[in-house]
């Protein structure tokens, strides 16, 4: 709730430094819903006595209803509705202004949940019962033939997937299976990073096995694609791969360079003359050639997938089968694992003199120069 006024600021906000010109205050306890006052006739009299007192007989006309009807209802105590409505206005008089029209407000939007008026459903009243709908044989019938026609799974087989899933990727899981050489976050080596880097001379044999675990997995890797790449070039159908990264491009591309990358898509891959022309399917490339006309950074989306769904049922297989894909497996690097303590205050120290920045234990003795060169004869000795 908040009222104009005028000169006067409200609280600071941390949302707004500058000073308000309303104030806030919170909701009188004796309007709140969570009190579970159950409002009477009476207390609802006094407040339409209050109303018509003040408005002098204007109210509206589902108030005047309401207010002849209490009228005749409660009519043998009706001189003491107007005497508390007279009381309060008095009482409400001695307030504050801005006070006296925040409570008239709560007031107002109290009566008007309890007591809505023009037949509004009130909303403290039970829920309305939503009409039964009584399933007849005929939609029963409908709704089995629905169900046998959609693709369903047993519990058992996709508990076999789940498993099956988890077993190839324990030996990736650097949480299960651990990481080799070593785990550079606890032993401060980086020699995992610079193994795994996303272009490197020779790959981990980890990193080759999961080429093999699917499509995505592959087309996700730098190297992989760079890889998948090469072995293309050697069957002569690299312009698939080349198509998919630069449709890859367009898609994340800078927005100002959206129509040249198109037009340089279409020049490169599309003409019938092409250099490195891609064989898409008529109805592919009929709206491939209609979306160019507005180019846009999803405009290859169809033709991409088409590319992608070719390579993932032809190239890819074959690309694992091939002894290209077998001779990276075979010279792929195999890190040693290299064993630390498990506890910090059980690794050993790798320079035994200490830090030069340390400062030396109070207490201890520094040895002199002149002190050493007395002490060598007596070890000699």
């Amino acid at each position: 709730m908040r009222l104009p006024t005028g000169s006067r600021e409200a609280p600071s906000c941390p949302r707004a430094a500058e000073p308000s010109l309303f104030l806030y205050g919170l909701q009188t306890p004796y309007f709140w819903m969570s009190t579970k006052w159950l409002p009477t006739d009476l207390d609802y009299a006094i407040y339409l006595a209050k109303r018509n007192i003040c408005k002098q007989g204007e109210l509206s006309e589902p108030e005047k209803e309401d207010y002849n009807q209490l009228c005749k209802r409660i009519n043998h105590i009706w001189d003491f509705v107007v005497m508390q409505a007279r009381e309060q206005l008095r009482a409400a008089k001695q307030r504050r202004k801005g006070d006296r029209i925040v409570v008239e407000c709560q007031e107002q939007a109290y009566w008007l949940v309890n007591r809505p008026l023009g037949g509004v459903l009130n909303v403290r009243d039970q829920r309305p019962g939503l009409r039964s709908h009584s399933v007849t044989p005929i939609h029963l019938i409908r709704y089995c033939h629905t169900a046998m026609g959609r693709t369903r799974i047993k519990s058992s087989l996709c508990l076999q997937g789940y498993l099956k899933f988890n077993e190839q990727y324990l030996s990736h899981d650097p949480i299960m299976s651990g990481c080799l050489p070593s785990n550079p976050w606890i032993t401060d080596d980086i020699t995992y990073w610079a193994m795994n880097a996303p272009r490197v001379t020779v790959p981990t044999k980890l990193r080759v096995e999961r080429w093999s675990f699917s499509f995505s997995e592959l087309m996700g890797d730098v190297l992989g694609r760079e890889q998948l790449l090469e072995f293309l070039k050697k069957e002569f159908s690299a312009e698939n791969l080349m198509f998919w990264e630069a449709c890859e491009e367009l898609r994340h591309g800078e927005a100002a360079h959206i129509a040249d990358a198109v037009d340089s898509i279409y020049q490169q891959f599309l003409v019938p003359s092409a250099t490195c022309w891609v064989n898409l399917d008529s109805k592919t490339m009929e709206h491939t050639l209609k979306g160019i006309e507005t180019p846009h950074r999803y405009t290859m989306d169809n033709a991409q997938m088409h590319i992608y769904t070719l390579m993932k049922k032809d190239s890819y297989p074959r690309f694992l089968k091939s002894d290209f894909y077998k001779k990276l497996l075979a010279e792929a690097l195999v890190p040693p694992e290299t064993k630390k303590r498990a506890f910090p205050f059980m690794w050993k120290l790798r320079h035994s003199s200490p830090s030069p920045a340390c400062p030396p234990l109070p207490g201890a003795h520094e040895v002199r120069p002149e002190e050493r060169s007395q002490a060598a004869p007596q070890e000699h000795g």
